[in-house]
């Protein structure tokens, strides 16, 4: 076994979001020198579930494995079949780690520093394109980029979150939601704290906003509607607002990052 490239790839498989609990069975595989395998994986989100099938290929012309890719399938909580699937390829770039591919899937967007085909560094967000696939039946990526108009601070600072009081409690605030996740806040309303959880929405330069059931509130368009009407009074307000893809194709698989 060549020690070198299993602690490569075990800290390859332990950074992009897999942890420790894979080294055994990577181990395992490599010694065994087949031409390629497959490690299976499993995490719970909340009551969602994710499976991950991570594939490792060995070179042609050494004894050196790669991580190419891995498969990863969400199963909402209640459900009994994954409700999506998605492929995420690795390289030597535009990684995506498990949760935040667990937030792709979910219909939520990351914040990601990119690399394009010139090498070329870039901020963007990420977002699945439920709506297109390529050739290879995978959904395409939406980019927002950083001249796209969303700036997060600025609108968190729309909505009255007491974590913005803090600049340590603002930083993980914006941290968290640059991975994806849906946040939990509280919103200071007429005097009173309320618990609410929010994800970023870069498309609509808005937020998303639930209260303590996960419901959507009204706060979650209260911005784009004011925009809208501000802009344009042939615009209909609907189209400045985003529904929250709650239920999404049953189907397909998706790629990862271009580049």
């Amino acid at each position: 076994m060549n020690g070198q490239n299993f602690d490569y790839l075990k800290n390859q498989v332990k950074y992009t979001g897999f942890g420790e609990v894979l080294e055994a069975p990577l181990k395992e595989q490599v010694k065994k020198g087949e031409p390629d395998f497959i490690l299976k994986h499993q995490a719970n989100f909340g009551g969602d579930t994710v499976n991950a099938d991570l594939h490792f290929k060995k070179s042609a012309s050494t004894d050196m494995y790669f991580f190419n890719k891995y498969d990863l399938s969400l199963t909402k909580a209640g459900q009994e079949e994954p409700a999506i699937n998605q492929t995420f390829y690795i390289g030597k770039d535009n990684n995506i780690t498990l949760k935040e591919g667990y937030n792709l899937l979910d219909g939520r967007a990351v914040n990601k520093d990119l690399v394009n085909k010139e090498q070329e560094k870039y901020n963007a967000w990420v977002q699945l394109d439920f709506k297109e696939t390529d050739k290879q039946g995978n959904f395409k990526l939406k980019q927002f980029h950083e001249n796209y108009g969303f700036d997060l601070q600025k609108t968190l600072e729309k909505h009255p979150i007491k974590e913005l009081n803090n600049p340590e409690d603002q930083s993980r605030l914006m941290d968290s939601l640059k991975k994806g996740n849906r946040q939990s806040v509280t919103f200071q309303l007429e005097g009173a704290e309320q618990k609410r959880f929010i994800e970023a929405s870069p498309q609509f330069k808005n937020l998303n906003v639930y209260d303590s059931n996960q419901m959507r509130t009204s706060e979650s368009q209260k911005e784009t509607t004011s925009e809208s009407q501000s802009k344009s009074q042939k615009k209909d307000v609907s189209e400045e607002s985003e529904e929250l893809p709650s239920k999404k194709p049953r189907k397909r698989k998706s790629a990862g990052i271009a580049g």
